[in-house]
């Protein structure tokens, strides 16, 4: 009976592995479906970024392009600007150069009748009044109608950095007019509330030549004076010292 027993016992032992074979299987059909999940979550996930990175790479390159307009108008606007400048400083000296001698030589100078001054534009920058106004002496010679030019111009910009230019012209081309009183209130302007203007040491020099002219010895006396102390080395100054050498 123990030979029949034990084969017995083998027998139910193999039908046991038997029936136990087919469960890894199971485990590794499983596991593959679980491996082919994340697969492909990561491909969703690197589509996802690979779309982000092109649209993050279009905008960047919308604000380069941005960025290239921006600095081209700025270059423009800067070279615009120098040009004007320049163009300023060329005719202030030339201006300085004319004036100065009509000045000199007032009874030689011919006028044309007064011309209406045009107003300036309103869509005009500060710069462009201030040439018109110029140009008016140094293109056309008109120098009649240059005087209202400059009075709208201060008008217009009260505060403009060329306030203390625009008085001085008004000065001198009054003095070319012989309109001495006023044009004295537009060099005693410069002298008085622009103390920093490259155009007060002449200013003081001309304001005390007319005061001088006008009979006002103690004014121009006390006006070449303080030119003297305040501007020592200025060329305004060698003739203010002729002038009161001969006072």
């Amino acid at each position: 009976m123990k030979p029949k027993i034990i084969l017995a016992a083998m027998i139910l032992s193999g039908s046991t592995q038997v029936w136990a074979a087919p469960a890894p299987v199971s485990e590794a059909a499983s596991s593959q479906s679980s491996i082919e999940k994340r697969l492909a979550a990561l491909e969703s996930m690197m589509q996802s970024r690979n779309l982000l990175q092109v649209e993050l790479q279009q905008q960047l390159n919308m604000l380069q392009d941005e960025v290239s307009q921006v600095r081209g108008i700025t270059e423009e606007q800067t070279y615009k600007l120098e040009k004007v400048l320049q163009r300023q400083r060329e005719l202030y000296q030339e201006i300085e150069n004319r004036v100065s001698q009509a000045y000199s030589q007032p009874s030689t100078e011919q006028y044309a009748e007064p011309v209406a001054s045009q107003a300036i534009s309103s869509d005009l920058s500060e710069n462009e009044a201030y040439e018109r106004a110029v140009a008016l002496i140094m293109k056309d010679k008109r120098y009649d109608q240059a005087i209202p030019e400059f009075q709208t111009f201060l008008t217009t910009y009260p505060n403009s950095v060329y306030a203390s230019n625009a008085h001085y012209w008004l000065g001198q081309l009054l003095t070319i007019k012989n309109d001495a009183v006023k044009a004295s209130e537009h060099f005693k302007v410069v002298v008085n509330e622009f103390p920093n203007s490259n155009k007060r040491p002449d200013a003081m020099l001309k304001l005390g030549t007319l005061l001088q002219e006008q009979g006002l010895a103690d004014q121009a006396s006390k006006t070449f004076q303080d030119l003297l102390n305040q501007y020592p080395s200025a060329t305004a100054a060698k003739l203010a010292t002729d002038r009161l050498s001969k006072m």
